[in-house]
Protein backbone atom coordinates (compact mmCIF):
# COMPACT_ATOMS: atom_id res chain seq x y z
CA UNK A 1 0.00 0.00 0.00
CA UNK A 2 1.54 3.26 -1.08
CA UNK A 3 0.48 6.40 0.77
CA UNK A 4 1.35 9.96 -0.13
CA UNK A 5 2.35 12.62 2.36
CA UNK A 6 -1.14 14.11 1.83
CA UNK A 7 -2.64 10.81 3.03
CA UNK A 8 -0.44 10.93 6.14
CA UNK A 9 -1.32 14.54 6.90
CA UNK A 10 -5.02 13.71 6.53
CA UNK A 11 -4.57 10.91 9.13
CA UNK A 12 -2.46 13.13 11.40
CA UNK A 13 -3.74 16.69 10.85
CA UNK A 14 -1.74 18.17 13.75
CA UNK A 15 1.54 17.25 12.01
CA UNK A 16 3.35 18.86 9.09
CA UNK A 17 5.19 17.44 6.12
CA UNK A 18 8.48 18.14 7.94
CA UNK A 19 7.43 15.76 10.72
CA UNK A 20 7.58 12.71 8.44
CA UNK A 21 10.04 10.76 6.32
CA UNK A 22 9.43 7.91 3.91
CA UNK A 23 11.29 4.68 4.67
CA UNK A 24 13.54 3.49 1.83
CA UNK A 25 12.62 -0.15 2.30
CA UNK A 26 8.84 -0.36 1.78
CA UNK A 27 8.00 3.33 1.29
CA UNK A 28 5.97 3.50 4.50
CA UNK A 29 6.00 6.57 6.72
CA UNK A 30 7.96 7.24 9.89
CA UNK A 31 7.41 10.24 12.11
CA UNK A 32 10.68 12.01 12.96
CA UNK A 33 10.23 11.13 16.65
CA UNK A 34 10.06 7.41 15.80
CA UNK A 35 12.77 5.08 14.43
CA UNK A 36 13.02 2.18 12.00
CA UNK A 37 16.27 0.43 11.09
CA UNK A 38 17.18 0.49 7.40
CA UNK A 39 17.00 -3.32 7.46
CA UNK A 40 13.34 -3.21 8.54
CA UNK A 41 10.53 -3.26 5.95
CA UNK A 42 8.11 -0.41 6.54
CA UNK A 43 5.02 -0.13 4.37
CA UNK A 44 2.69 0.96 7.20
CA UNK A 45 3.08 3.86 9.63
CA UNK A 46 5.49 4.17 12.58
CA UNK A 47 4.99 7.21 14.79
CA UNK A 48 5.29 8.80 18.24
CA UNK A 49 8.31 7.18 19.96
CA UNK A 50 7.86 3.74 18.42
CA UNK A 51 10.87 1.69 17.30
CA UNK A 52 11.23 -1.00 14.63
CA UNK A 53 14.50 -2.92 14.63
CA UNK A 54 16.28 -5.70 12.76
CA UNK A 55 14.36 -7.48 10.02
CA UNK A 56 10.94 -6.62 11.44
CA UNK A 57 8.14 -5.68 9.05
CA UNK A 58 5.24 -3.25 9.33
CA UNK A 59 3.12 -3.62 6.23
CA UNK A 60 -0.30 -2.95 4.77
CA UNK A 61 -2.27 -0.49 6.90
CA UNK A 62 -0.50 -1.55 10.09
CA UNK A 63 0.54 1.06 12.63
CA UNK A 64 3.15 1.02 15.39
CA UNK A 65 2.97 3.92 17.84
CA UNK A 66 3.44 5.15 21.39
CA UNK A 67 6.62 3.63 22.81
CA UNK A 68 6.00 0.25 21.18
CA UNK A 69 8.84 -1.94 19.91
CA UNK A 70 8.76 -4.38 16.98
CA UNK A 71 11.99 -6.26 16.39
CA UNK A 72 13.85 -9.39 15.30
CA UNK A 73 11.83 -11.02 12.49
CA UNK A 74 8.41 -9.96 13.80
CA UNK A 75 5.73 -8.91 11.34
CA UNK A 76 2.82 -6.52 11.95
CA UNK A 77 0.45 -6.34 8.98
CA UNK A 78 -3.08 -5.90 7.71
CA UNK A 79 -4.87 -3.32 9.86
CA UNK A 80 -3.07 -4.39 13.03
CA UNK A 81 -1.95 -1.90 15.65
CA UNK A 82 0.85 -2.15 18.21
CA UNK A 83 1.00 0.73 20.65
CA UNK A 84 1.64 2.03 24.18
CA UNK A 85 4.62 0.04 25.59
CA UNK A 86 3.81 -3.19 23.76
CA UNK A 87 6.52 -5.35 22.20
CA UNK A 88 6.39 -7.81 19.32
CA UNK A 89 9.54 -9.88 18.74
CA UNK A 90 11.05 -13.12 17.53
CA UNK A 91 9.08 -14.50 14.58
CA UNK A 92 5.74 -13.36 16.02
CA UNK A 93 2.91 -12.16 13.77
CA UNK A 94 0.20 -9.60 14.52
CA UNK A 95 -2.33 -9.25 11.71
CA UNK A 96 -5.88 -8.59 10.63
CA UNK A 97 -7.54 -6.08 12.95
CA UNK A 98 -5.60 -7.24 16.02
CA UNK A 99 -4.35 -4.79 18.64
CA UNK A 100 -1.42 -5.32 21.01
CA UNK A 101 -1.11 -2.58 23.60
CA UNK A 102 -0.40 -1.62 27.18
CA UNK A 103 2.64 -3.56 28.41
CA UNK A 104 1.73 -6.66 26.41
CA UNK A 105 4.37 -8.88 24.78
CA UNK A 106 3.97 -11.15 21.76
CA UNK A 107 7.06 -13.22 21.00
CA UNK A 108 8.51 -16.45 19.68
CA UNK A 109 6.35 -18.02 16.97
CA UNK A 110 3.07 -16.68 18.37
CA UNK A 111 0.35 -15.34 16.07
CA UNK A 112 -2.26 -12.78 17.10
CA UNK A 113 -4.86 -12.09 14.42
CA UNK A 114 -8.42 -11.33 13.36
CA UNK A 115 -9.99 -9.05 15.99
CA UNK A 116 -7.85 -10.24 18.90
CA UNK A 117 -6.81 -7.86 21.68
CA UNK A 118 -3.68 -8.53 23.75
CA UNK A 119 -3.21 -5.89 26.42
CA UNK A 120 -2.33 -5.02 29.99
CA UNK A 121 0.58 -7.16 31.13
CA UNK A 122 -0.35 -10.15 28.97
CA UNK A 123 2.32 -12.27 27.28
CA UNK A 124 1.69 -14.49 24.26
CA UNK A 125 4.68 -16.55 23.22
CA UNK A 126 6.17 -19.76 21.95
CA UNK A 127 3.69 -22.55 21.45
CA UNK A 128 0.65 -20.28 21.37
CA UNK A 129 -2.61 -21.20 19.65
CA UNK A 130 -2.69 -20.71 15.91
CA UNK A 131 -6.48 -20.79 15.98
CA UNK A 132 -8.91 -20.05 18.76
CA UNK A 133 -9.05 -22.86 21.32
CA UNK A 134 -12.12 -25.08 21.40
CA UNK A 135 -14.91 -23.65 23.58
CA UNK A 136 -18.29 -25.22 24.32
CA UNK A 137 -21.03 -23.79 26.53
CA UNK A 138 -22.62 -26.66 28.43
CA UNK A 139 -25.82 -26.58 30.47
CA UNK A 140 -24.00 -25.70 33.70
CA UNK A 141 -20.47 -24.48 32.87
CA UNK A 142 -18.41 -23.71 29.81
CA UNK A 143 -15.62 -26.04 28.69
CA UNK A 144 -12.44 -24.60 27.18
CA UNK A 145 -9.27 -26.17 25.79
CA UNK A 146 -7.23 -23.81 27.99
CA UNK A 147 -3.80 -25.18 27.12
CA UNK A 148 -2.48 -28.03 25.03
CA UNK A 149 -3.84 -31.29 26.42
CA UNK A 150 -6.01 -29.69 29.13
CA UNK A 151 -9.65 -28.75 29.59
CA UNK A 152 -11.22 -26.23 31.97
CA UNK A 153 -14.82 -26.97 32.90
CA UNK A 154 -16.06 -24.22 35.18
CA UNK A 155 -13.10 -23.58 37.50
CA UNK A 156 -11.71 -27.12 37.29
CA UNK A 157 -8.67 -27.61 35.04
CA UNK A 158 -7.29 -31.08 34.32
CA UNK A 159 -5.49 -32.90 31.54
CA UNK A 160 -7.46 -34.92 29.01
CA UNK A 161 -6.41 -38.14 30.78
CA UNK A 162 -7.41 -36.83 34.21
CA UNK A 163 -10.85 -35.80 32.95
CA UNK A 164 -11.42 -39.17 31.29
CA UNK A 165 -10.46 -41.01 34.47
CA UNK A 166 -12.20 -38.77 37.04
CA UNK A 167 -15.10 -37.01 35.28
CA UNK A 168 -17.80 -38.76 37.37
CA UNK A 169 -16.20 -37.89 40.72
CA UNK A 170 -15.44 -34.31 39.63
CA UNK A 171 -19.01 -33.89 38.34
CA UNK A 172 -20.58 -35.27 41.54
CA UNK A 173 -18.38 -33.01 43.71
CA UNK A 174 -19.50 -29.99 41.61
CA UNK A 175 -23.17 -30.91 42.10
CA UNK A 176 -23.85 -32.12 38.56
CA UNK A 177 -26.92 -34.27 37.92
CA UNK A 178 -26.43 -37.70 36.28
CA UNK A 179 -27.68 -36.18 33.00
CA UNK A 180 -25.12 -33.33 33.24
CA UNK A 181 -22.33 -35.81 33.99
CA UNK A 182 -23.30 -37.69 30.84
CA UNK A 183 -23.43 -34.41 28.87
CA UNK A 184 -19.98 -33.33 30.06
CA UNK A 185 -18.51 -36.78 29.36
CA UNK A 186 -19.59 -36.29 25.73
CA UNK A 187 -17.96 -32.83 25.74
CA UNK A 188 -14.74 -34.27 27.21
CA UNK A 189 -14.73 -37.00 24.52
CA UNK A 190 -15.10 -34.33 21.83
CA UNK A 191 -12.22 -32.30 23.26
CA UNK A 192 -10.00 -35.38 23.31
CA UNK A 193 -10.97 -36.14 19.71
CA UNK A 194 -10.59 -32.69 18.10
CA UNK A 195 -8.97 -30.47 20.74
CA UNK A 196 -5.29 -29.73 21.12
Amino acid sequence: MSRTIKDILALFPSTTEQDWKQHDNGKGWIQNTAHADTSAFIEGIVYDNARVYGNAQVSGNAQVSGSARVYDNAWVYGNAQVYDNAQVSGSARVSGNAWVYGNARVSGDAWVYDNARVYGNAWVSGDAWETSPLYIQGSKHCATNVKHGSIAIGCEVYTFAEWLKNYKAIGKAAGYTPAQIKEYKAIIDLFVKIGR
